[in-house]
């Protein structure tokens, strides 16, 4: 049985075009429609949150940003689109309407992911700002340990906080870069300046991360209270091996590698969800899938934990494991036996499209078949909306019209942002813990709804419950009884 709440995202990438816009030379028509086809496909498949790459390399997929338009979008970094638009604000709005979180997602430290330098714009903040960074791999990455560095993620990331409707702010793994063998970190001037406090540079390059999702947290919840803050991280915090509190695995890791300890944001509750990318199937010899997910569900101190799937593996050469058509949907079975664990992400948006071995289809039908509200996050805010009142149901031929009025005030006077239909066959006891009775859920707040499934001669009893901005859900209305024309 689908659970009535649960996180259901999907990962839209742009960097390289990975997802939207399929080329960097589509016209604006095109695009707009590409991204709207993308959400409205997200909708039928039950996808109820996407993670929006709107800065992939210190370059920007919205239109308030003082960095430059990205290459992705128009072929050449700095150039605006033609007729100009804002892509964020076109992802909302149109996420919004099928009821679907947008997730403002945010590569904070990649500056580039080429060697061509010379086609950066002349406002990119490497031309700009050069001692900020160092090349790694043949990229220019920001860095990290230099406090301006921070400050200025900070700033960009509250602009578009404080200019966009969002419903998060999301980042992925990329902290300090993954490592290359025979590549050094030149980050030895700015320890020498920095970093006094601590007796080896490993400490202090996850200090300086810390420091950084630290700010961020503090910053988007003062800036905006209900705005959910998350992070994607490489899947394996640290390995037993390396530490005896991690995990029973023998793979790469955020701890050591990129100095990323993820367990420690959570722990002290500087995100709001923790999202590790679980890329492996059941029972692989280096990091099975159950053995990850256990552990990190044993490590959420009370935040949500959601797991990052990969879509893109299944049907795979060469891996067994994502060869079986079951592999992801037992996955989600084993999701769903753990009380810990809220949901999922899928990378990426175009493999659920692509729909290998029929994952989409087995979304859409089974596992996701009926709609979800994500789960609330009582930290911050527990107090739901008052129940809408005065419910009336009307029966036309081919359907039945839906009206009520808007609840009195909630108590922390925060305003309804949306509702929830449910529907009950005349025989049916009310219960709207069954997700299978949701007849729709909407992000707005109009007082009107038709039901156009409604059957002849048919007995339906509907109730319509509240939501505010964080899904806080208030008791049903008063059930109201109809007869189907």
């Amino acid at each position: 049985m689908a659970p009535k709440r649960e996180f259901r995202g999907a990962w839209v990438a742009t960097v390289a075009n990975i997802d939207w816009p399929s080329t960097p030379h589509l016209s604006t028509d095109k695009q707009q429609k590409e991204l709207i086809d993308i959400l409205e496909f997200d909708r039928k498949t039950g996808i109820n949150a996407v993670m929006f790459q709107v800065r992939p390399a210190a370059d920007a997929f919205y239109f308030k940003s003082h960095e430059p338009w990205s290459k992705w979008l128009t072929g050449q970094q700095g150039k605006a689109p033609d007729p100009v638009y804002d892509p964020l604000e076109l992802a909302i709005k149109e996420a919004h309407k099928r009821a679907i979180e947008l997730h403002a997602w945010f590569n904070p430290y990649r500056a580039t992911l080429d060697g061509n330098f010379s086609a950066l714009s002349p406002q990119h903040i490497t031309r700009i700002k050069p001692e900020w960074f160092f090349i790694y791999g043949g990229i220019k990455l920001f860095n990290p340990g230099i406090p301006e560095v921070r400050d200025y993620i900070v700033e960009v990331i509250l602009n578009v906080v404080d200019n966009y409707d969002i419903d998060g702010v999301h980042m992925d793994d990329y902290f300090y870069p993954y490592r290359i063998a025979g590549q050094k970190i030149n980050d030895a001037e700015a320890f020498k300046k920095y970093g006094a406090d601590f007796d080896n540079i490993d400490d202090w390059r996850r200090d300086n991360v810390n420091q950084l999702i630290k700010m961020l947290g503090d910053s988007i919840h003062k800036h905006k209270p209900y705005m959910k803050f998350g992070i994607s991280p490489f899947g394996i915090w640290a390995n037993k091996s390396q530490n005896p509190e991690g995990s029973n695995t023998h793979g790469g890791d955020s701890y050591y590698e990129q100095y990323a300890d993820s367990r420690k944001w959570i722990k002290e509750g500087w995100v709001d969800y923790i999202n590790p990318q679980l890329y492996w199937p059941f029972k692989y010899r280096l990091a099975a899938f159950e053995n990850l997910l256990d552990w990190w569900s044993d490590n959420t101190y009370g935040r949500h934990l959601y797991i990052g799937q990969a879509a893109y593996r299944v049907n795979e050469i060469g891996s067994p494991g994502f060869k079986m058509p079951s592999q992801i949907p037992d996955q989600i079975k084993y999701m769903r036996a753990n009380p810990r664990v809220q949901g999922s992400i899928y990378f990426s948006q175009k493999s659920l499209i692509n729909n290998p071995l029929g994952l989409g289809d087995s979304l859409r039908k089974t596992y996701y078949n009926h709609p979800a509200l994500p789960p609330v996050m009582l930290w911050l805010d527990s107090i739901p909306p008052n129940q809408p009142q005065q419910l009336l149901a009307t029966a036309a031929p081919g359907k039945v019209t839906l009206k009520w009025t808007a609840p009195l005030p909630a108590k922390d006077k925060e305003p309804v942002y949306g509702y929830v239909i449910y529907r009950f066959t005349g025989d049916e006891k009310v219960n709207v813990n069954r997700a299978e009775n949701i007849l729709s859920i909407r992000y707005n707040t109009e007082q009107i709804a038709e039901d156009k499934t409604a059957e002849p001669n048919k007995k339906y009893i509907y109730v319509v419950t509240a939501i505010d901005r964080l899904k806080n859900e208030s008791e049903q209305s008063e059930p109201v009884t109809v007869v189907g024309k």
